[in-house]
């Protein structure tokens, strides 16, 4: 008996506790009180305003509240206290309280009151009532539209994401006039939250595709998400890969290509850069240039990417495997000429190939965290400099310095970024095999790296299609690029559920 007392006992302690901790979180009926609790939630905080105030049409004491570097104070004049300081004409009731806005809600819980604060809205008061009125006048500093200094195209159109997400969203609607263009919105963050936008045609992209990025959004528990790249490591299936699995754009028009692909773009408040997905290998190599100018020049350069590829990844580790070990299969001309280039070498050729990619690298990085006109002076005369005093000084030989300009070029070819910083870091496992294996070792490592590209996956879906798995009737539009009336289908690895695309060519002309 004394066992069911106590806890009879501790269960009326925790109803009472749990009742406690309900009224906490709801609003007070008298406006002294919310005050005090704003002024305590919010102290130390020099940009929170409170603005008393008596509304005319009921006479009530009441107060707006808002943080005056993240609202429109313009609004909150003409649209939030003229209306309530100032009779109008017109007859009101005795709790109308609904000023000249367009989103206005009522909110009980202090959750949702510090949500709209720091989220740029205007809170207000009244005595008497346990619910405040929010009114939506968010006026964040942001930058205005401009052409991405990162992803420059020719033909495209010269406009690139901003910070603001509702900006993002509008800038794709500018390109998708669909009714079928959904947007869900879902927000991530104990700290700082932040809001996602997810864009995607509702009659064509796969019901579980759309479901699983949902739930691995869901699933978070972050403090905060800075930016774009943050979210896409967190959500991509494979972590520890060196390939990107989640494709990144601050372009509206190709986000809005690949959301008529069947693929999903998640926009994030804070960040010029949107996620694509789900992503395959051959989409890092296209660019909406390719779309804008004729098939043929389209193809070429497209083919010209790839050769970049393979260039940028092993070029290093077969004139290192070459030199070492192989030097057999060098004509005996150039033989010649590469013995002599190397006769007053100290170092074998593997470090010397160390030596020359990591001062590269160097370069480019100090390129591009000095400011623009400085970092290309850096980077064009430091490299001359430096190779030509390397080979002077007989640190480095002249094939070398041809070798890594070569592989640099290569890798510069590359339309994303991400893949381009892939391809930058598997050279050095490449140079590691072939000093150590010669051809053998590269061979092995090519191996390695096509196994780990037939298994990769994004959002489940297989990363390598449509090689891995197989099919020739999808080449089209990965290799090289058909006219466009030819590509009536939309990519199998997306799983879209319109599989046609809309596609026609006027009657004329020869289509063989």
């Amino acid at each position: 008996m004394a066992f069911f007392r106590k806890y009879k006992k501790t269960s009326a302690s925790s109803a009472q506790q749990s009742q406690n901790r309900i009224k906490s979180y709801r609003l007070s009926s008298g406006l002294k009180e919310n005050l005090a609790k704003i002024q305590s939630t919010f102290c130390d905080t020099p940009d929170l305003v409170i603005r008393k105030l008596v509304i005319k049409q009921t006479g009530s004491q009441a107060a707006v509240i808002y943080l005056s570097g993240i609202t429109d104070s313009k609004a909150i004049f003409n649209n939030v206290l003229d209306p309530l300081l100032f009779k109008n004409d017109r007859e009101h009731d005795e709790a109308d309280f609904k000023v000249s806005l367009g989103h206005i809600r009522e909110a009980d819980s202090w959750p949702e009151i510090e949500d709209a604060l720091l989220n740029g809205e205007t809170v207000l008061f009244v005595e008497g009532l346990a619910e405040a009125y929010i009114y939506d006048t968010p006026k964040f500093p942001s930058r205005s539209i401009e052409d991405s200094p990162v992803e420059t195209y020719l033909a495209g159109a010269h406009v690139g994401f901003n910070e603001m997400a509702s900006v993002n969203v509008a800038l794709i609607r500018h390109q998708i006039h669909n009714r079928e263009l959904k947007i869900k919105e879902m927000t991530v963050g104990e700290r700082g939250k932040t809001k996602l936008s997810i864009l995607y045609l509702a009659d064509v992209v796969n019901p579980e595709v759309l479901k699983e990025l949902e739930n691995r959004i869901k699933q978070l528990n972050v403090d905060s998400i800075i930016n774009a790249g943050v979210l896409a490591e967190y959500i991509e299936d494979q972590p520890y890969s060196p390939l990107p699995q989640l494709l990144l754009t601050e372009r509206p028009d190709y986000a809005a290509a690949q959301i008529l692909q069947g693929r999903i773009v998640t926009v994030v408040d804070r960040s010029p850069t949107v996620i694509i997905g789900p992503a395959t290998f051959d989409v890092f190599f296209k660019s909406i240039d390719d779309y804008g100018s004729r098939w043929m020049v389209a193809s070429f350069i497209r083919l010209l990417r790839y050769f970049g590829f393979f260039i940028a990844i092993f070029l290093p580790a077969i004139y290192i495997a070459t030199i070492s070990f192989h030097f057999e299969v060098i004509p005996l001309k150039l033989l010649f000429s590469v013995g002599e280039s190397r006769e007053r070498i100290p170092f074998p050729p593997y470090i010397e190939a160390f030596i020359m990619e990591f001062t590269l690298e160097m370069l480019r990085e100090a390129g591009i965290r000095l400011p623009a006109k400085i970092g290309q002076t850096v980077g064009i005369v430091g490299g001359i400099v430096i190779g030509q005093a390397a080979v002077e000084a007989g640190i480095v030989s002249n094939i070398m310095v041809i070798v890594v300009a070569l592989t640099a070029i290569a890798s510069f070819i590359i339309p994303s970024y991400e893949m381009s910083s892939a391809i930058r870091l598997v050279r050095f496992p490449m140079m590691i095999l072939a000093s150590l294996f010669g051809f053998v070792g590269i061979v092995v490592g090519f191996m390695i790296l096509i196994g780990h590209f037939i298994s990769l996956e994004s959002l489940t879906m297989p990363y390598g299609s449509p090689a891995a798995p197989l099919r020739f009737k999808e080449w089209k539009d990965v290799f090289i690029r058909t006219p466009q009336w030819s590509l009536e289908q939309r990519p199998t690895a997306t799983k879209a559920i319109q599989k046609t695309k809309a596609h026609s060519r006027p009657p004329g002309g020869d289509d063989s």
